[in-house]
């Protein structure tokens, strides 16, 4: 079963309402000074450029993504006229050497086929002196509302496990991050976790984004028949905490890692 992430309007009602949050507990860690340049890569549907410019007070950003869908969406969501959108690609940055004072990455590094290769333009890009940092989903553990999913998920269907992000990513741990940001040469390596609460109103608001068939899990629910996906269901909302007025309050963390170059 192939993941999808080919519909930025999904993609956004999905995870976005997370990602537009978690984005800005990663600009304020980040403590960048004023009027820096920066390159953000992978900018999905917007959620960290528009933390950046809240946040962040930049000179320039410059954000960039392999998907003219999702750089198409983010210019109708970003409408700051610092912010320059383009087509780029993580592993071949069409970017001079050392140009950016600042270059970052949100929720990416651990869907690229390579990511020492992906951190090594990162680094190749950035002024001496700069700052490379990105930060992933911890799908192991801290993403609670995904946790749940697979959890029941495998104990339904046992030839499943593969899916899950938690088993597929493991650059999603601190560990992990850490030796592939020493590797790449960078130096005073800091890592933090970043944790935001994922409320929904109901249990509707919760299972509805898995039938838009994004992501692996998405792209799972979609591929179940009527009866298998009701099972999946009804197996979810029994083990979810749901309060006495029908909301469900969890919680998302992502790992943050940030390096000088």
């Amino acid at each position: 079963m192939l993941e999808s992430w080919n519909n930025a309007e999904a993609y956004e009602r999905f995870m976005g309402r997370w990602s537009r949050l978690v984005a800005r507990e990663f600009v304020e860690w980040l403590a960048v000074p004023p009027k820096q340049q920066w390159l953000e890569i992978g900018c999905g549907t917007g959620a960290l450029t528009q933390a950046i410019l809240d946040l962040g007070s930049p000179q320039t950003i410059r954000a960039i993504d392999p998907s003219g869908d999702y750089v198409s969406f983010a210019r109708t969501q970003v409408t700051d006229g610092i912010a320059d959108f383009g087509i780029g690609d993580i592993s071949a940055l069409r970017a001079e050497q050392s140009l950016y004072d600042v270059v970052v990455s949100g929720l990416v590094l651990n869907r690229v086929p390579d990511p020492a290769v992906a951190l090594n333009e990162m680094g190749r890009v950035t002024a001496n002196g700069g700052m490379v940092a990105a930060y992933v989903w911890d799908y192991a553990g801290g993403m609670e509302f995904l946790r749940y999913f697979w959890d029941v998920v495998m104990q339904l269907d046992d030839g499943t496990s593969d899916l899950d992000e938690g088993r597929r990513f493991p650059l999603c741990r601190p560990e992990a991050l850490r030796g592939l940001f020493g590797e790449s040469g960078l130096r005073e390596i800091s890592v933090n976790a970043l944790e935001i609460p994922t409320v929904f109103g109901s249990f509707d608001d919760y299972w509805q984004p898995f039938t838009w068939g994004q992501g692996a899990a998405g792209s799972y629910c979609v591929s179940l028949s009527d009866q298998k996906r009701q099972t999946l269901k009804e197996g979810i909302r029994a083990k979810l905490p749901t309060k006495a007025d029908g909301s469900i309050s969890l919680t998302a963390r992502a790992w943050a890692i940030r390096g000088t170059r």
